[in-house]
């Protein structure tokens, strides 16, 4: 195959456009960003003076994310942390959809991490509000 000889061509102009947009995050969304890394640290914090030992935090797989992954004794739990302005409206915002997600990535981390010795599983919610301490919700819900 013969290669051109010459200057390169330059892309098209709107193609450079979308790539500076997508580096320019849009405001509102960094800060939505930096909220859930700030309440998942508080989460974390709050699980480690519970007696829990954290093994993952923002772990992702193609089906999904969990926020934090812990064990206590021979209990692993997976938990979503829920961010909100009262911690009503936190307990109010894992939809449906995000739980089979969850139970999705839950199955891939596990059989990701088979060393991982455990007898019971669960699925957790820690929410957390402005000024209150984080709530932890054992056994949020079934899969």
């Amino acid at each position: 195959m013969a290669r051109r000889e010459g200057p390169p061509v330059p892309k098209p102009q709107k193609r450079e456009a979308r790539l500076e947009q997508k580096r320019e995050a849009r405001p509102e969304r960094v800060v939505a960003f930096r909220l859930g890394i700030s309440a998942e640290s508080r989460a974390a914090a709050y699980l480690i003076a519970k007696g829990y030992r954290i093994l993952a935090r923002r772990w992702r797989c193609p089906l999904g994310e969990i926020d934090i992954v812990a064990a206590r004794r021979h209990t692993l739990i997976f938990v979503e942390v829920k961010a909100r302005d009262t911690l009503d409206e936190a307990a109010e915002a894992v939809t449906p959809r995000q739980r089979q997600r969850i139970a999705g990535a839950a199955e891939v981390w596990l059989a990701q991490n088979p060393q991982v010795a455990f007898q019971d599983a669960r699925f957790d919610a820690v929410l957390v509000a402005p000024g209150k301490i984080p709530r932890h919700i054992p056994g949020a819900f079934e899969t």
